[in-house]
C-alpha cells in the first residue's frame, strides 16, 4: 500500500493500515519529514507525542512510494489534487485502486475528489473509493476507537479497502453511495466553521445545537439534490462526522471558525493554521453548486458573508434565517412532516442493520 501525504490524516491512515497488517510506504513531500518518520518513528510537526509503528516506511521519492503499490490512499490538499495526480500517473500500477482520504471539492470546477481522480487518471470508477467519517486524526493516532465508511461504485472494491482499513481500534463499514459519502465530508466542514464562529463570539450550546441540527438539513438537501441517498447523511459520513467536527477543538475547521468569531480576518486565520482548512476553500464552490440545483443553504451563505467581511460574526443567526416570515416545517424537501419522520426512521433502521451485519445492511450493499 502507498499513502500519499504525510500530514496528520495521511500519517494517521498509514498507521491504521500498518497496524492492520498491511505493508505500507508513506510519501512525504519533505525529505526531512520522511527521515523523521522512518528513523525516529515520529511526525512531530503533525502528530506530536505519537509513536508510529516499526513497519511503516516513509520516502520523499514518489516513484519509490508507488513502486508495486496495489492500493494508493491519497491525502493531499484538495486544491492540489489534480497537480499531484499528474505526477502520480507515470508510476501508477495497472489495476491499482485509488482511495481518496480528502474532504473537499475542487474550487475551479466544483468536482468531488473521486471525479477528479477519474478524470485525470482516466480509470474505471470501480477502481476508485472514498473514505469518510468521524476521523479526527490525533485521536485515532492515539488509538482511540472509531469507525469510518468506505464508499465505491463497486461493492467489491469498497469491501477490499475496508478489510485493509480495519484493526483493533478502527472499523470500516461500506456503502456504494459515493456522492453522499463525499459530500457529507465536504459539507460538515462548512457547518463546523459556523459552529466555530458562534463559539468564538461566545454563544452557548442552544445556538450550536440549532446550527448543527439545521446544518444537517442543509447537508442532506444539497447531497440528495445531487443524487445521494438521504440515509448516508444520517450515518458516519454525515451526522457522525458532523458531530465530531463541530464539537472538537482538534477540528481545523472549528478552530478557523473560532478565530473568525474572535475578530481575526480571513488572512490572519489562514496564516495561523498550520494545515489546510478545507472548509474555507469549499464555501464558494459549494454555494455555486447549491444555486445550480436551487438548494437554499442559509448557514453556509452566512459563513461566506463572515469570510468576506460583510457580516459581523455576532450577527450570525443562520438557524433563524428564512426567506419568509411564515412558520416553516423542519424539513425543506419533504412535503409533510410524516414523510420526513418515516425517512428518519428508515435511516435509523439502516444504521442498526449496519451494526448487526458487520458493515452493511442485510440484503443491501449500503449500511
Amino acid at each position: 500500500m502507498a499513502v500519499l501525504g504525510a500530514g496528520s490524516w495521511g500519517t494517521t491512515f498509514a498507521k491504521i493500515l500498518t497496524d492492520g497488517g498491511a505493508d505500507v510506504v508513506l510519501w512525504a513531500r519533505r525529505p526531512e519529514l520522511a527521515r523523521e518518520i522512518s528513523e525516529a518513528r515520529r511526525n512531530s510537526d503533525y502528530l506530536p507525542g505519537v509513536n508510529l509503528p516499526v513497519g511503516l516506511r516513509a520516502t520523499s521519492r514518489l516513484d519509490l512510494a508507488l513502486a508495486g503499490a496495489e492500493m494508493i490512499f491519497v491525502s493531499v490538499p484538495s486544491q492540489s489534487l489534480r497537480e499531484n495526480l499528474n505526477q502520480v500517473e507515470p508510476y501508477l500500477a495497472e489495476n491499482a485502486i485509488i482511495v481518496s482520504l480528502m474532504k473537499g471539492v475542487e474550487r475551479s470546477t466544483g468536482m468531488r475528489m473521486s471525479t477528479v481522480i477519474e478524470e485525470v487518471l482516466r480509470i474505471d470508477p470501480a477502481r476508485i473509493a472514498a473514505i469518510s467519517g468521524p476521523n479526527l486524526a490525533l485521536e485515532i493516532a492515539k488509538e482511540q476507537p472509531t469507525g469510518a465508511v468506505v464508499s465505491s461504485s463497486s461493492l467489491e472494491t469498497a469491501q477490499a479497502v475496508a478489510k485493509l482499513a480495519t484493526n483493533r481500534y478502527f472499523r470500516s463499514y461500506v456503502n456504494t453511495d459515493v456522492i453522499g459519502t463525499e459530500f457529507g465530508g465536504v459539507l460538515k466542514n462548512l457547518i463546523a466553521v459556523a459552529i466555530g464562529i458562534v463559539d468564538g463570539v461566545g454563544y452557548g450550546e442552544n445556538t450550536k445545537a440549532s446550527i448543527i441540527t439545521r446544518g444537517l438539513v442543509e447537508m442532506t438537501d444539497f447531497a440528495v439534490a445531487y443524487g445521494a441517498q438521504p440515509e448516508t447523511l444520517a450515518g458516519l459520513a454525515g451526522l457522525g462526522d458532523l458531530i465530531a467536527t463541530c464539537q472538537s477543538p482538534l477540528s481545523r475547521n472549528n478552530t478557523a471558525g473560532r478565530l473568525l468569531g474572535q475578530g481575526y480576518s480571513i488572512n490572519d486565520v489562514v496564516k495561523q493554521m498550520q494545515q489546510t482548512t478545507e472548509g474555507l476553500a469549499s464555501v464558494k464552490p459549494v454555494l455555486e453548486l447549491a444555486r445550480a440545483k436551487g438548494v437554499e443553504m442559509p448557514i453556509v451563505e452566512q459563513v461566506r458573508q463572515v469570510l468576506e467581511g460583510t457580516l459581523n460574526p455576532r450577527d450570525i443567526a443562520p438557524h433563524l434565517t428564512t426567506d419568509s416570515g411564515e412558520p416553516q416545517g423542519e424539513r425543506t424537501l419533504d412535503d409533510g412532516q410524516a414523510h420526513g419522520g418515516a425517512s428518519l426512521w428508515r435511516a435509523f433502521q439502516r444504521t442498526l442493520d449496519q451494526l448487526r451485519h458487520g458493515g452493511r445492511s442485510a440484503g443491501s450493499p449500503r449500511p
